[in-house]
């Protein structure tokens, strides 16, 4: 769990001084993640008729939105922390990122950017899909580097341990691993979402499975986290992200009934 990979020394122009500069092992992490999944989305768009090129770019679109739209709802939820400190709401290096935020505001974007170019709505989702839970598996992993999104105190011998000064959990504590029990659990989606797709029955199933799967993670997983400031409901027993879970429990059942149903119509 080290946060900092390494960094560039700091170096001395006269007036002007740049660095040092710390390589985040989070940062990186949601790099790679990125990167891996559009590209197996654009050999997938490829097979399946679409330009792989579109798939590319939008998935630039998306990352920038899902960036903005996650550090949004992480600010809104925990407004007290920022409130001495305003500018601190840009500082996402610092860990806080919700995903359900993301989503909120890749999903317009997305929308957007296929019916401008004239891309198949569900059919570009199902390609996408599979995707989106391989990059927020390897983003957890960033989480659990950075020592973000950590778990409540526990004892056994799966518990972890953070020490390094610069994690953002609390240090000697033994802890529920909660970023990788996510991560783990974004990879056994990916690779469900993967088989749905080899038995699709019509577009867009592949893509509700997911909101419908990763509610489902996120809703348990919540349970075991430490981080108490995220936004907690009725006495502190239920967070924002387990609210929006049960939501988007419900809307992934509509919508796969409604398109099953569409599908079978026409």
């Amino acid at each position: 769990m080290h946060p900092i990979l390494f960094e560039i020394p700091k170096i001395d122009f006269g007036n002007w001084v740049l660095g040092p500069i710390p390589i985040r092992m989070y940062g990186l992490m949601i790099g790679i993640g990125f990167l891996i999944s559009m590209y197996l989305a654009s050999r997938q768009a490829r097979k399946e008729g679409l330009d792989p090129d579109r798939i590319l770019d939008m998935g630039v679109y998306l990352l920038l939105a899902a960036i903005v739209g996650s550090r949004i709802l992480y600010v809104l939820t925990n407004l007290q922390e920022f409130a001495g400190h305003p500018l601190d709401a840009f500082a996402i290096w610092k860990g806080g990122l919700v995903f359900y935020g993301g989503l909120l505001a890749a999903v317009p974007v997305g929308i957007w950017y296929v019916r401008r170019h004239k891309l198949p709505v569900w059919k570009t989702a199902d390609i996408m899909a599979p995707y989106i839970a391989l990059g927020h598996g390897f983003g957890r992993l960033g989480c659990f580097f950075a020592g973000c999104c950590f778990g409540s105190p526990c004892s056994g011998p799966f518990c972890i341990t953070f020490s390094d000064p610069h994690s953002l959990a609390p240090l000697g504590v033994s802890l529920v691993p909660t970023q990788l029990l996510e991560s783990g659990g974004e990879f056994l989606i990916f690779g469900i979402l993967l088989l749905v797709r080899r038995f699709k029955k019509y577009d867009g199933q592949v893509f509700w499975f997911y909101p419908l799967f990763y509610a489902i993670l996120r809703f348990i997983i919540e349970f075991y986290r430490g981080d108490a400031v995220r936004g907690l409901y009725f006495g502190g027993i239920v967070s924002t992200s387990q609210l929006i879970a049960i939501g988007m429990v419900f809307l992934s059942l509509f919508m796969l009934w409604s398109l099953r149903r569409s599908s079978r119509v026409q």
